[in-house]
């Protein structure tokens, strides 16, 4: 399986796309506001840069995508206000992998920058927006470009499956399951611990190079409290598709060869990864925690129990559809995403499950 032909979110802005169907992305982003807002307010009052460059790394499409540009462009308007100095230019750049929907973000910037030249009365000084297709586990800019890299639930990603999940005889070594679960062997949880630890060290190593010196990052990923049993909502959807199998309606070769490029690491992983890598300063490391519908009720407490199963099942739907698909065939995800939905709070309440968020503040060593 090549990652980058089919790790995407839903595109367009139809029922099951991402546009539509990523609220709890848009919470975790309002969620770290004010890491980034103190990030940005520390980055303009220390460097004074003429433009101010950033890059949103894993920028999705729909309406989160430009939500950390204007928070940013918010902050940079108050912060200059209050050192009484005009406000730097912004440029930033959108990355995702090639086969992201840029078409819909590319159509939604003429009412982005009028609706920022509304808010800020045409004062907002120059904004100016560009896509920067390619996969962050590598060089994307020139050396000393950037200013700010911000990246949300994109870093739980991985670059490709472990190769190791499955032997050069085709035996999957993950069977019954499509990431670490309860049933996988320590083989399984490794396999994916060193893939992770390549991948981040190539991510911090890339950004080390492209961030001037005293340039800073804040990242929010996916995380785990133990990350050989992390309780992920990925393990779920493996137990519906093996449901799926004992029923006829799947191979079972292609569920034991399959594998989510997916890996929720622990703080300590993460810290791991930083001090080995060497080139940045580890400012602040959190971890907020969240039931898996705790985001549906906070956008509407009156939704009962099944109304936030179904609307749990299409944001994951949107996440995961393209990848499942391509393994499974689109004529699978009805029955899946339904077999997801009439059961999924139960699992989560009975493993108690939750979504643990690792949000990451650094900078770079000058």
């Amino acid at each position: 399986m090549e990652v980058e032909q089919v790790l995407h979110m839903n595109g367009g802005d139809g029922k099951t796309s991402y546009a539509n169907h990523s609220l709890l992305q848009r919470a975790a982003i309002s969620t770290v506001k004010p890491i980034v807002d103190a990030s940005i307010e520390e980055l303009c009052s220390t460097l004074f840069p003429e433009c101010l460059k950033i890059a949103d790394l894993g920028c999705s499409s729909g309406p989160n995508t430009l939500l950390v540009v204007s928070y940013i462009v918010d902050n940079i308007q108050n912060t200059f206000r209050k050192l009484n100095l005009p406000p730097p230019s912004l440029q930033a750049f959108l990355n995702d992998l090639p086969r992201n929907d840029f078409n819909t973000v590319f159509r939604s910037l003429p009412g982005f920058y009028k609706k920022l030249d509304e808010e800020h009365e045409n004062k907002s000084g120059s904004c100016f927006i560009a896509a920067m297709p390619g996969s962050f586990y590598g060089r994307l800019f020139p050396d000393n470009s950037l200013h700010f890299v911000h990246s949300s639930y994109a870093l739980m990603w991985l670059s490709e499956v472990p190769k190791g999940l499955v032997t050069k005889g085709g035996e999957g070594l993950n069977k019954g399951n499509i990431y670490i679960a309860k049933t996988s062997s320590p083989l399984v949880f490794n396999e994916y611990f060193e893939q992770f630890k390549r991948d981040f060290t190539v991510f911090m190593r890339s950004r080390a190079q492209e961030l001037v010196p005293g340039g800073s990052m804040v990242l929010t990923t996916m995380g785990s409290i133990k990350s050989n049993d992390p309780l992920c909502i990925w393990e779920f959807v493996g137990l519906k598709l093996h449901d799926m199998v004992l029923d006829g309606l799947i191979e079972e070769e292609k569920l034991d060869t399959f594998n989510m490029p997916y890996y929720a690491p622990t703080t300590d992983e993460v810290r791991e990864v930083i001090e080995a890598e060497g080139s940045f300063t580890l400012q602040n490391l959190e971890t907020f925690r969240n039931d898996w519908d705790s985001y549906i009720k906070q956008a509407n407490c009156g939704f009962e129990k099944k109304a936030r199963a179904a609307i749990l099942s299409t944001d994951i739907r949107a996440v995961g559809e393209p990848i499942l698909a391509s393994q499974f065939g689109e004529e699978a995800m009805d029955d899946l995403f339904r077999r997801f939905e009439e059961n999924v709070l139960d699992h989560m309440e009975k493993e108690k499950c939750q979504f643990i968020n690792l949000v990451i503040s650094l900078t770079k060593k000058r």
